[in-house]
């Protein structure tokens, strides 16, 4: 028998606006929650379709990001295993290889793509980084961990290394309640997620900070000027289905860091009027990237658009980055295009 199968989290956003969009498509499915599947594994004697969903993060220190995209590994490298399994929406290996993001930069530069400069690997601590900065002629870069996810752990840094002055804007910091009278005065306290932007202009503290963020594992890029829209700087969240643009949405801030996660301002990028020969520039880069990815049929992707010029560049490719709530309390096409991929399947009998 056939069956579609949603393998995530429940009363999370993903999964009730991927519900609403299979009771409105009439697209019968079954839930699995992780913990379930880990437990039972899939339905016998059925061939599955599956939707993967990322397990949730809800401890709040960056160090237990790096244990939840392990632990995530273990359960993708076990799902390749599941011979149930005709369809993924998108493969675990592929989750996997998009999970890497210095090696997702790495493809899509040697396909040929544009992307955001790195300043290479072994960047462990701010000793590092700022010699890696005077010897390329990078006085501003992006910091990110390399299990990042959302915002989380996101870094916007300058150096100007005639004046020695410093300045550093994230999300991160440390976690003051793990400071205690007992602890040592060189402890320093793990760095957790704040969901708000931060501003540090002490140079101590920010190399102390440095030393610490990059400690978890990041890769490290060129920050280039962004464009702008009515005094706003913006970039792009792209999401493609089916090897098309499905939605295309801006990401405004009077900050460095656009992440919507930080209550900055989404903007339907038709709004920006941007000029045809951008939009297709965009459309096909998108497309493109996809094809370095064979069997993946959703994917977000970042983008920004250079300041002056409106050359995209790609950030970042994310495999699971289909929720946007200016989709879901709108018209929830991306999850409506997904349901009816499934559906096809289910119904017609034919491979996808």
């Amino acid at each position: 028998m056939r069956t579609v199968v949603l393998l995530g989290n429940r009363d999370t956003k993903r999964t009730i606006y991927f519900e609403k969009a299979a009771r409105q498509n009439g697209l019968p499915f079954l839930f699995l929650e992780w913990e379930e599947w880990r437990r039972c594994g899939f339905p016998a004697d059925s061939e599955l379709f599956v939707k993967i969903d990322p397990p949730v993060w809800t401890d709040g220190h960056l160090s237990g990001l790096n244990d939840l995209v392990a632990s995530y590994r273990s359960d993708l490298r076990a799902l390749e295993k599941e011979a149930s399994v005709s369809q993924f929406l998108n493969p675990p290996r592929t989750l996997m290889e998009l999970l890497d993001k210095t090696g997702c930069k790495q493809a899509l530069k040697e396909a040929g793509l544009p992307i955001t400069q790195s300043l290479g690997e072994g960047i462990g601590d701010s000793e590092a980084l700022l010699s890696r900065m005077k010897d390329m002629r990078i006085l501003s870069v992006f910091i990110k961990p390399v299990s990042g996810s959302g915002a989380a752990g996101v870094t916007a840094f300058r150096f100007q290394p005639k004046t020695g002055r410093m300045a550093a804007y994230s999300c991160a910091a440390f976690d003051q309640a793990a400071l205690k009278p007992e602890r040592s005065s060189a402890f320093r306290p793990p760095l957790i997620n704040t969901k708000r932007l931060h501003t540090i202009t002490d140079p101590a503290e920010i190399l102390d900070f440095l030393d610490s963020l990059l400690s978890l594992g990041c890769i490290v890029e060129r920050w280039y000027p962004k464009a702008d829209f009515q005094g706003f700087s913006y970039d792009l969240r792209a999401v493609c289905q089916d090897g098309a643009l499905d939605f295309l949405l801006a990401r405004l801030s009077k900050g460095p860091v656009t992440n919507l996660h930080l209550n900055n301002h989404p903007l339907d990028a038709s709004r920006l009027a941007l000029p045809e020969d951008v939009t297709s520039t965009i459309k096909e880069l998108c497309r493109r990237a996809c094809c370095c990815y064979p069997g993946l049929r959703s994917a977000g992707i970042d983008i920004l658009l250079e300041k002056g010029s409106l050359k995209p560049r790609i950030i970042e490719m994310n495999g699971q980055g289909d929720l946007l709530y200016q989709d879901i309390y709108d018209k929830n096409e991306i999850y409506s295009h997904q349901v009816r991929m499934m559906k096809a399947w289910l119904e017609q009998g034919g491979t996808l």
